[in-house]
C-alpha cells in the first residue's frame, strides 16, 4: 500500500519542510487541496456532512497549489504531488493544461492532477463561470487537457469549451496522471470512465469496500479494467494495520496520514508535524512495508 501525507490548511510557509521530511520517511506522496477564495456570504450545501455545514471559513489556507507543488518538487527528487481535489470545471483549461504541463516537466513527471467538479456555488458565481454545468464542463476539460498535453494543434467545441486550433509548448513528456475525485455516483462514473485513479473524501472503513467493488464494475462496463488504477482513500478511523491489511485486499491502494488539523489542531510547529509523520511512518508504514511480499 501506498501513503500520503495530506497537508490542508497548514502553514503555508511549513510546506517545504514537510515535503522534505515525507520524502525521507518514505511517503508516496504530498496532496494538498484547493479553493480559490471563500466568499463573505455562503449558503451552499457542504455535501460531505450531514448537516450540509461547510468545515471551512475565511481563516482555512489555500495557497495556490501549483506554485506550492513547483516549490515542494525543486527540494525533493522521488516524492509525488497532488491535489485533492482541485476544483476544475471552475478554471481556464487552456491555462490548466499549460500550469499542469510545465509542473509535470519541472518536477520530472511526479505531478498528479486530482480533480473533482466543486460544490460551492459562490465560487463559480465570482468567477462567473456556469455552476449548474460543471459536470459536462468537467469532462470536456479532461478531454482538452489531454488533447492539449500533445502538443499538437488542438480545435475544440463542445457545450462549454470551444477554442480554434492551437497548441501549447512546452508539452509534457508524459501526460500528467488524472485521479477524480467525490463520492457521488456521477463522481464514480467519471473516475471509472475517465480517470486514472480516484480519491475519496474519507471514508468509515466499512464503507470502503463497496465503493472499490462499485469503481471495479463500472470499469468493467466501460472496458478499462484492465488499465492501472489508484484508489487513495482516506479513513474516517484512526489508522490500524490490520484494517488497511483488509482494504488493501479489497483493492484499496493507497491511504492517507489526515491533515495535521485533526491530529495538532489549526496551528502547530514544524518540529510536531515531523513528529506526527515520524509516528504514523513507525506505526503503520514500517509495519506494513515489512509483511509485504519481497
Amino acid at each position: 500500500m501506498k501513503f500520503w501525507q495530506m497537508v490542508p490548511w497548514m502553514e503555508t510557509e511549513q510546506l517545504i519542510g514537510v515535503a522534505r521530511h515525507a520524502e525521507e520517511l518514505g511517503f508516496e506522496g504530498v496532496m494538498g487541496a484547493d479553493h480559490a477564495l471563500f466568499p463573505k456570504v455562503q449558503n451552499s450545501p457542504y455535501p460531505y456532512t450531514p448537516d450540509g455545514k461547510c468545515p471551512i471559513d475565511d481563516k482555512s489556507v489555500y495557497p495556490d497549489p501549483w506554485v506550492t507543488i513547483a516549490a515542494m518538487a525543486a527540494v525533493t527528487t522521488r516524492l509525488k504531488f497532488s491535489t485533492s481535489v482541485y476544483v476544475l470545471p471552475l478554471r481556464n483549461p487552456i491555462e490548466v493544461a499549460k500550469a499542469t504541463a510545465t509542473l509535470a516537466l519541472i518536477s520530472d513527471n511526479r505531478f498528479i492532477l486530482g480533480a473533482g467538479v466543486g460544490w460551492m456555488k459562490e465560487e463559480f458565481d465570482a468567477y462567473g463561470v456556469d455552476f449548474t454545468t460543471r459536470g459536462k464542463r468537467m469532462n470536456e476539460t479532461l478531454e482538452v487537457l489531454r488533447m492539449l498535453w500533445q502538443g499538437d494543434w488542438v480545435a475544440y467545441q463542445g457545450e462549454t469549451i470551444q477554442f480554434e486550433s492551437i497548441k501549447l509548448c512546452p508539452r509534457p513528456l508524459q501526460p500528467p496522471s488524472i485521479f477524480i475525485g467525490g463520492s457521488s455516483s456521477a463522481a464514480l462514473r467519471r473516475a471509472a470512465k475517465l480517470g486514472n485513479g480516484w480519491i475519496g473524501h474519507g471514508n468509515m472503513p466499512e464503507e470502503v469496500p463497496a465503493i472499490l467493488s462499485q469503481l471495479t464494475e463500472l470499469r468493467r462496463q466501460y472496458g478499462r479494467e484492465q488499465e492501472s488504477f489508484e484508489t487513495v482513500v482516506g479513513l474516517y478511523s484512526p489508522p490500524e494495520v490490520a484494517v488497511l491489511n483488509e482494504l488493501e485486499a479489497c483493492g484499496m491502494t493507497a491511504t492517507v496520514n489526515l491533515p495535521f488539523r485533526f491530529s495538532l489542531g489549526d496551528h502547530s510547529s514544524l518540529d510536531a508535524k515531523k513528529r506526527n509523520m515520524d509516528q504514523f511512518a513507525e506505526q503503520i508504514m514500517v509495519k506494513m512495508q515489512a509483511q509485504s511480499p519481497r
